[in-house]
């Protein structure tokens, strides 16, 4: 971690925000894998972070997003968000991604946050709503921290998501986000049109410019209603993408974050681990957001503990999963993922009751797990924090 870093972290964001992204994200984020850790050790199981996808409406039409809009949009009501995040909480749980479609089309999310200072919420968002008004209600509330996609530059960008001059307004966003002194972070799926353009140290010295503080790289998943396969990394773009993100954490004005591998370089999937799980704008139990199927629903959002716990459709998922691979089943095993859910007889929860179809069309991808390429982290913090707090939990043998 760069001394400019910290000294950026130290000054440059309000104090009271700092202090919420420090206490509710950093400090009670370690202490709820702690907790999940303990559960596990005990034969019990919650996650120790949900992703909620609070609505399927959206101001855009990515490649490769899983998110079928409808007419009306569906949307957790409320009542049932408040309710979910509070059963999160008796178990120690106070970190969420919040998803759409675009999140800041759902009336009455920050009512919802603010009902929950103790909370951290990373609002997943193309930026476009980010207003100098809206950041600045988000400064008020302040365990908010806005994570701003970015997938490309500004011809590919357009093209990616399905509109015009998307590149510019989410920077507007991103801008507005700094004028107001947010701990603001900037993510992107990284694919073929857009890796030599995202993938590289101006890029990050740039976003850094603009003012956002961490960096979160995904991998393309060929997903959705437009998943366009023809994009996707093979194994070799995977593996400069990870040796460029491992050099690179040294010596960024940034953090650069991913949820892909250990602190050796081993691969891990967060779903199989089963540190997290996902929650659809229907309620649907969801193993993660691009993985739509389910068989247990959140209904109200009371008794939350008791429907993770016991769900033996969501033990078995990380087993197969386990069993199958350390990478992504979507991008290596489609077929195989679609059998399982065939043979449980799970919900399509995606809305568009193709998924079966879209997996038996898909072929295998370049995927993050490589036995004998495994490449481990070279700065100190990352593998530290990696170490302790984000690896496999004994759940690949």
């Amino acid at each position: 971690m760069s001394a400019t870093l910290m000294k950026r972290l130290m000054t440059e964001p309000d104090k009271r925000l700092l202090w919420k992204f420090a206490y509710n994200f950093g400090y009670k984020g370690m202490r709820s894998i702690e907790r999940f850790q303990k559960r596990l050790k005990q034969g019990e199981y919650f996650p120790a972070f949900l992703f909620i996808s609070v609505t399927n409406a959206c101001n855009l039409a990515c490649q490769g997003c899983w998110v079928s809009q409808s007419n009306p949009p569906k949307e957790i009501a409320p009542g049932t968000l408040d309710n979910l995040i509070t059963e999160c909480k008796k178990q120690g749980s106070y970190f969420f991604g919040i998803l759409g479609g675009e999140p800041l089309l759902y009336d009455g999310l920050f009512e919802v946050f603010e009902k929950h200072p103790e909370c951290y919420f990373l609002l997943f968002t193309n930026g476009m709503m980010i207003t100098d008004a809206v950041a600045k209600e988000m400064r008020r509330i302040g365990n908010i921290s806005p994570l701003i996609s970015i997938e490309g530059l500004e011809e590919v960008s357009d093209v990616r998501r399905g509109g015009e001059s998307v590149y510019q307004q989410s920077m507007m966003g991103l801008a507005n986000c700094t004028r107001n002194r947010l701990v603001t972070g900037v993510c992107t799926s990284v694919c073929k049109s857009n890796i030599d353009d995202l993938a590289n140290e101006k890029f990050v010295n740039e976003v850094a410019r603009l003012g956002a503080h961490y960096l979160w790289y995904y991998i393309y998943r060929p997903v959705g209603p437009n998943p366009t396969p023809s994009l996707a990394l093979n194994s070799e773009q995977v593996t400069d993408l990870r040796r460029f993100m491992v050099d690179v954490r040294r010596k960024a004005p940034i953090m650069v974050v991913d949820a892909y591998w250990d602190d050796q370089g081993a691969a891990l999937c967060p779903a199989a681990v089963g540190i997290a799980n996902h929650i659809s704008p229907d309620g649907y139990i969801e193993p993660c957001p691009p993985l739509q199927f389910a068989k247990d629903n959140i209904g109200d959002g009371t008794g939350l503990y008791d429907i993770f716990n016991n769900s033996e459709f969501l033990a078995k998922f990380r087993s197969m999963c386990t069993a199958t691979t350390q990478g992504c089943i979507i991008m290596e095993h489609p077929g195989k993922l679609a059998e399982f859910i065939e043979s449980e007889d799970a919900t399509d929860s995606s809305g568009r009751g193709t998924l079966l179809q879209e997996l038996g069309c898909m072929g295998s991808c370049g995927s993050h797990h490589q036995p004998g390429k495994e490449i481990p982290e070279r700065s100190w913090a990352y593998r530290f924090a990696k170490k302790h707090w984000f690896f496999g939990f004994g759940a690949y043998g």
